[in-house]
């Protein structure tokens, strides 16, 4: 695909911008995007994934809070590497493998609001999923119970709770 602006190079960066609900795509050779004043992935001024996490995590330098809470982000300090909440905020990654667990009471608001979620939902692998698999057919029979029982269907509820039993009992014995 050649570039929209010159029609001399090859399109190299591909912008989709939605104004209004419009949606409009840009298909331009780096050239053509530094003259117009786009930000382009991996030059010093550009788009960068740690650029994405700093603005998820809602940094505000000039109040150093995170998450609007009042408490000052610099207080949380991992333990092993002595890495601040702020300094993540800005590098958008971590120092050591500790720096999970410090942070972690700052990081479930952060997952939730990427991902919709704290706990995994997508495709588990067929080979090492088995127990996954359990797990999340157990959590779905006891919604189902739940809803048996609100309805006062007794009947299905106690199939339903044998089956629950039936699973966690097979679960114990195969991680146990």
């Amino acid at each position: 695909m050649q570039c929209q602006e010159c029609n001399k190079k090859p399109a190299t960066l591909h912008f989709t911008k939605i104004v209004n609900g419009e949606k409009t795509e840009f298909h331009i050779c780096e050239t053509c995007a530094r003259e117009k004043g786009e930000m382009i992935p991996g030059t010093p001024n550009g788009f960068s994934i740690h650029n994405l996490l700093s603005g998820l995590l809602d940094f505000d330098p000039s109040s150093q809070t995170a998450f609007g809470s009042s408490k000052p982000a610099t207080a949380a300090r991992c333990d092993t590497c002595g890495l601040t909440y702020s300094q993540f905020s800005k590098l958008g990654r971590f120092g050591c493998s500790s720096c999970y667990k410090h942070f972690s009471h700052k990081l479930d608001p952060l997952f939730k609001r990427v991902h919709g979620n704290v706990v995994h939902v997508g495709k588990v692998p067929k080979r090492s999923g088995g127990i996954i698999q359990q797990r999340r057919e157990i959590e779905k029979l006891k919604q189902e119970l739940q809803g048996r029982i609100l309805r006062q269907e007794f009947e299905h509820a106690a199939t339903l709770r044998d089956q629950i039993r039936e699973l966690e009992n097979n679960l114990n014995q195969t991680s146990g």
